[in-house]
């Protein structure tokens, strides 16, 4: 019950939970996000004991994946005592496959000056289950599950959750656990069908206000394109206590 198997330090074996959506012979990308997030904040806590956390994940993925084994290395790019921004790569066969740019950032305590004009989304008890995968195949798909609001052709909000660890058989924290689950954003509230058009996004940034809770993932997503075959996903994230942050993806849009 878990999308990977470390098998060496470095390594991870994929589960049947990773297959993908455009071509199942290769795999859904969200679970690599989520193991290079897994690997930034273990080689954190590797190196330091300061408490830094995490304001933003953002990923290139350059290229797909067959359901093979991948080799995860981490780079500190810019250290300091209270910013660090670090870099972990993910490798297929020796070649980069995905790439995430992490900025860690001393906490404080602001709570007197929290506060967003994010809106909120109805709870996960006021939407309807959906079959996401009606929609898209692959085992990733497969193994989560959904409730969503359809608000017209790009327009979507929904709740998501997992009953899979990310890495079998170790600590994974809930950031690094909705790492691993927000590449969902491209597929649930699409304004072509999948059949027809398609639109794979090239890159994903994440900006975080506070750590996630525990529970389900809420995403405020809107799906544009543009004339010259580019567009954009840009979702509102929230945990089950209001907004989260925010996400953006790039799409190449091929009819």
């Amino acid at each position: 019950m878990a999308y990977w198997h470390r098998t060496a330090p470095h390594t991870f074996s994929p589960t049947e939970h990773v297959g993908g959506a455009w071509d199942r012979a290769t795999q859904h990308i969200a679970p690599a996000l989520g193991v290079l997030a897994h690997e930034v904040e273990r080689d954190r806590d590797a190196r330091r004991s300061d408490g830094l956390v995490v304001s933003r994940l953002s990923y290139d993925i350059l290229g797909t994946v067959p359901i093979e084994p991948i080799e995860v290395a981490v780079e500190v790019l810019r250290p300091g005592r209270t910013i660090e921004l670090v870099q972990a790569t993910a490798s297929y066969a020796g070649r980069a496959v995905a790439v995430l740019r992490a900025w860690l950032v001393e906490p404080y305590d602001t709570t007197p000056l929290a506060g967003t004009d994010l809106p909120s989304i109805p709870g996960p008890d006021e939407m309807e289950p959906w079959d996401m995968a009606g929609l898209w195949p692959g085992g990733f798909i497969a193994s989560i599950e959904i409730r969503r609001k359809e608000l017209g052709p790009g327009r979507s909000m929904v709740w998501v959750r997992t009953p899979h660890a990310l890495v079998a058989d170790e600590p994974v924290s809930r950031l690094a656990a909705v790492a691993g689950l927000v590449d969902v954003t491209n597929g649930i509230a699409v304004r072509s069908d999948p059949a027809e058009v398609a639109f794979p996004n090239l890159d994903l940034t994440a900006h975080f206000l506070h750590h996630p809770a525990e529970g389900w993932l809420g995403l405020d997503t809107t799906q544009s394109y543009g004339a010259g075959g580019i567009g954009v996903t840009s979702s509102k994230m929230h945990d089950e206590n209001g907004p989260l942050g925010t996400i953006a993806q790039t799409l190449t849009v091929r009819p």
